[in-house]
């Protein structure tokens, strides 16, 4: 695999600080954030430079039960090759559930679910890994999650399912040891077993990252230091292998750049450490491993609807207010759905920053009120106009009059396939059209 080195997530809060700290080899940008014709300025100055760029995919959803959507997967390829990248990376996650295969309305997630550690996900994922590798020119790796919840009646720990999908589809492997630690608190396991039985070799890079506890569970906030548990892993795992590139992740309350390049350094100082443990135990690196040859097999139709309706009703107790599946921990998955509609009002609060303008401080109340029951179904853009109809359709005296025109306004600004026109006659037209309606 490649050497990359040390490297950022590149975000464009901190774009210029990133640009002018020493040591960066690589950076990783979301992908969905990206648009191939016009590419932030600082991301062509960094490619300039030679620093390599890698897209990072948050929305294709492998372990989900459907196959990969062709158009996520062409937007994926693009993005590598419009950046020159030697590899894609994406999730081990289900972000969408129902739809055809269960006959049952589509919903998002917002979030990246994890995946039951069953035969029947990994033949799933198994198949949509390859059909994701066959659409993409270069090598694509796969990222471990942060859970909160476990499913009941696994099969396999975390190692054993991730070394089987390596085994049988050659995948790389993204290994996040922020995420190890956030499964040890929240899940009980092992990082050290984790690692242990990991396909090491067949790792592309390793991600490191912050968070926070709360009630005794931890939350992969990335908005937080890297606390020194996540370094121990670190050093553990360059203590068994030379990781081919090491990265920082943070997408909130971005420090300056001096307290960020002081993370960077902290994660060298843990790989050198592990490196040094490595060199003086007298090994050199994981061995190869005997691999066998990626079968073609896959998952037939049954298997795929039994996974699409168990991720079904686990998202919908998530984000719709249904009952609880069977054999999860109700407690965890009421902490699991606070933490979704949070994110889900952060984000279209950035989406769509004129909202919590218009509404000022009822904007949250008013959006987590929304997200009990409604599902998010086409994304976070959709999401802001859905939630704009809701309140719009709610009881006029629940909403100041002047607060109903704006929020009108902005969805019918919005709503349409192009923006409204701003010629005079087209807006007087439409004011006119508003005065008469009123009488």
């Amino acid at each position: 695999m490649r050497r990359l080195g040390t490297g950022i997530g590149w975000r464009p809060e901190i774009a210029d600080a990133v640009e002018e700290m020493p040591g960066i080899d690589w950076v990783e940008a979301v992908s969905e954030n990206l648009c191939p014709g016009h590419l932030p300025d600082s991301l062509l100055r960094l490619r300039e430079r030679g620093v390599t760029v890698v897209p990072h995919g948050v929305s294709l959803g492998l372990g989900g039960a459907d196959r990969p959507d062709a158009g996520r997967l062409a937007a994926l390829a693009e993005r590598a090759e419009v950046l020159g990248s030697p590899l894609v990376t994406e999730h081990i996650a289900f972000v969408r559930a129902g739809g055809a295969l269960t006959a049952s309305p589509l919903m998002e997630a917002g979030h990246l679910l994890p995946v039951p550690r069953t035969r029947d996900a990994l033949d799933v994922l198994c198949e949509n890994v390859r059909i994701a590798q066959d659409a993409l020119s270069v090598p694509l790796a796969v990222e471990n999650i942060a859970a909160l919840v476990s499913w009941p009646d696994e099969e396999l720990t975390e190692g054993q399912f991730l070394y089987e999908l390596a085994d049988r589809t050659g995948v790389r492997l993204l290994i996040d040891v922020a995420n190890l630690h956030t499964n040890h608190v929240n899940l009980g396991e092992d990082p050290a077993r984790a690692l242990g039985e990991l396909p090491l070799e067949a790792i592309a890079y390793v991600h490191v990252a912050g968070g926070f506890e709360r009630d005794g569970v931890w939350h992969d906030s990335h908005a937080h230091p890297v606390p020194r548990p996540v370094l121990d892993i670190l050093t553990d795992l360059a203590s068994r292998v030379a990781p081919p590139g090491v990265l920082l992740e943070r997408d909130e309350n971005f420090p300056e750049g001096d307290e960020l390049h002081g993370e960077v350094e902290a994660i060298r100082v843990a790989v050198d450490k592990g490196r040094a443990a490595r060199i003086a135990a007298g090994g050199v690196g994981a061995a190869p491993r005997v691999s066998r040859t990626p079968t073609a097999a896959g998952a037939d139709d049954a298997v795929r609807q039994r996974l699409g309706l168990a991720q079904a009703a686990l998202l919908s107790a998530l984000v719709a207010g249904t009952p609880v599946p069977e054999g999860f921990d109700r407690v965890r998955l009421g902490v699991q759905a606070r933490a979704l509609a949070g994110k889900r009002a952060d984000v279209v609060g950035k989406v769509a920053p004129e909202l919590p303008v218009i509404l000022g401080a009822r904007y949250r109340p008013a959006f987590l009120a929304y997200a009990q029951d409604c599902p998010m179904t086409g994304g976070y853009r959709r999401d802001a106009l859905d939630f704009v109809a809701h309140v719009l359709r709610a009881d006029p005296g629940d909403v100041d009059p002047g607060v109903r025109r704006e929020l009108r306004e902005w969805w019918l600004e919005r709503s349409g396939p192009v923006p409204r026109s701003t010629r005079p006659g087209v807006r007087l037209a439409r004011a006119t059209r508003r005065v008469l309606l009123r009488r």
